[in-house]
């Protein structure tokens, strides 16, 4: 297997510099970040005020897995040039099996040169490209990560690869919970993990562990497969006429996920690499394979449909053009393709046993769930993929805060997410009001004046202390304060002088029932949420 790995992917997808500090975040952690926030001290998972403590001057990003995808495209379609079977593993990494390839470039090294070749004008300096070469891929792409302080792709000799992975450390298989136990019985290595009998692993770890065992071993969960798929479980949609519309095409995408998907349920299977076709009305045609560790779901098959049809639309606007590789771009859902798709077609090209779902106590998966799916496709169809959003938990102070939007495209709504339980968030947060949370927040807070009992205005001082109890406040109409807790005082941001924010909350209960959440900033008063 051949495998090109593009480091940093998520920030060079931003058109962001690599010798300037940046970063994406996830839940304000640390997804990736630039060569030159390294060298500041960033490093993935941190938080974001640790990463902007030692990075004071860092460009703040957010993910946008759509973007990835749509613009990692050039460098998929660049390595077409030396075969047709690319298959895309991630936004960032694709490989293809390189038996055949390699014979007609003369060699597996010959070919390494050939892949920097490709994607070398591809990237244009915006990014790195790290190639290697061996028996899996699994070893290919660690090969790939060792490419850093080297000059050149790695190609690892043919039967090399276990002796190339027996010195990486456990964790390597990125599996906490198996290597947590691992290191506490002296498994330190993956090649100490690979001595160890099969049939004593199994005994202990079960499934996950056999399939650990194996990639410790170098040998990989599902060996490269280049037999034509079965045409029978392919679905198709026919655009009549034509659709010249990105959204369109993934309104259509959703709904032939949901048809393969449950196809493949009804007989037991699941998909873990799909081929993506597309046929444009001028008679071109598009291919192009993703592939998934897991199994796919039906929203995971409809977002790389989605991603590619974004990536064939950007080498089309970009065909001819010198800029062609990742980098800021203005395309969108709402963009207009210059020749129609006419055909659209997904084929389970590789598929497994599928392993199931647990159960529900009541009997199989909630109708109710399977409801939500549909009208959520149904108005994304119509709305827009971005215009319908789910909430989930974030780190905060303020109750605006601790809770963001995200589209609904983004996550599969039948699946359990972890990031909707407010235990999500573990790290404590100095100056964060403590529970419970307002019934109502304010997207505009407005102002408000807090007296105490000869009129004069309170406020907060350095020290986070109130000059004097607070006995009238002014909303709509004032009213007495009958009860009062605080002031929560936080100061955001204090390394930084242009993005400084020293602010202070406090809870009142007042005469007429109502309870509020006040946040004085520069000795302004603001009604930033509601109780009652």
């Amino acid at each position: 297997m051949g495998v090109v790995w593009c480091p940093d992917w998520p920030v060079v997808s931003w058109g962001v510099p690599l010798d300037e500090p940046a970063a994406v975040f996830v839940a304000n952690r640390v997804v990736a970040c630039s060569p030159a926030a390294r060298d500041e001290g960033v490093v993935i998972g941190q938080r974001r005020r640790d990463a902007q403590g030692r990075c004071p001057d860092i460009a703040v990003l957010d993910r946008d897995v759509d973007r990835e995808g749509r613009l990692f495209e050039p460098v998929a379609a660049a390595l077409e040039a030396l075969t047709p079977r690319i298959e895309v593993a991630g936004a960032g990494l694709v490989g293809f099996p390189t038996r055949g390839p390699s014979r007609f470039f003369g060699g597996d090294a010959a070919l390494a040169e050939r892949m920097v070749e490709c994607v070398g004008p591809v990237l244009a300096g915006r990014g790195d490209a790290r190639v290697a070469l061996a028996d899996g891929v699994f070893a290919a792409r660690l090969a790939a990560r060792t490419t850093e302080a080297m000059s050149g792709p790695v190609v690892l000799p043919v039967g090399a690869s276990p002796a190339f992975l027996a010195a990486l450390p456990i964790t390597t298989l990125e599996q906490p919970e198996l290597t947590d136990v691992l290191l506490r019985l002296g498994l330190d290595t993956l090649g100490g993990f690979a001595a160890l009998p099969a049939g004593d692993v199994v005994g202990r770890f079960g499934r996950e562990g056999r399939q650990a065992h194996r990639l410790a071993g170098g040998e990989d969960e599902h060996p490269p497969d280049l037999r034509r798929p079965a045409p029978d479980l392919a679905v198709t949609w026919q655009f009549e006429p034509s659709a010249t519309r990105i959204e369109t095409c993934a309104f259509a995408a959703k709904a032939l996920a949901d048809e393969l998907h449950a196809a493949l349920s009804a007989d037991g299977l699941a998909c873990i690499r799909v081929a993506i076709e597309a046929e444009t009305d001028a008679g071109e045609q598009h291919v192009r394979l993703w592939r998934h560790e897991g199994a796919l779901s039906a929203a995971a098959l409809a977002d790389r449909a989605r991603w590619q049809l974004d990536g064939w639309l950007l080498m089309a606007r970009t065909a001819g053009s010198e800029r062609a590789g990742p980098g800021p771009s203005a395309v969108g859902e709402d963009a207009a393709m210059d020749a129609g798709i006419a055909r659209l077609t997904l084929i389970p090209d590789e598929v497994v046993p599928a392993s199931g779902r647990q159960l529900g106590f009541w009997g199989g998966r909630a109708e109710r769930a399977d409801d939500v799916t549909r009208t959520v496709a149904r108005l994304q169809g119509l709305l827009g993929p971005e215009a319908v959003t789910v909430p989930e938990w974030r780190g905060g102070r303020s109750p605006a805060e601790q809770i963001t939007l995200i589209p609904a495209a983004a996550v599969d709504l039948g699946e359990e997410r972890p990031a909707t339980s407010a235990t999500w968030i573990a790290e404590p947060w100095p100056g964060r009001v403590p529970d419970p949370p307002p019934a109502r927040v304010l997207a505009d807070p407005p102002l408000v004046a807090v007296v105490d009992v000869v009129g004069r205005p309170v406020v907060v001082d350095g020290r986070g202390e109130v000059s004097a109890e607070p006995a009238m406040v002014t909303i709509d109409r004032t009213v007495g304060v009958s009860a009062w807790a605080g002031p929560w005082p936080a100061d955001e941001r204090w390394w930084d002088p242009l993005h400084l924010r020293r602010r202070a909350r406090l809870q009142v209960v007042l005469e007429d029932g109502s309870a509020h959440l006040l946040m004085v900033e520069q000795q302004a008063w603001y009604l930033e949420a509601s109780y009652l």
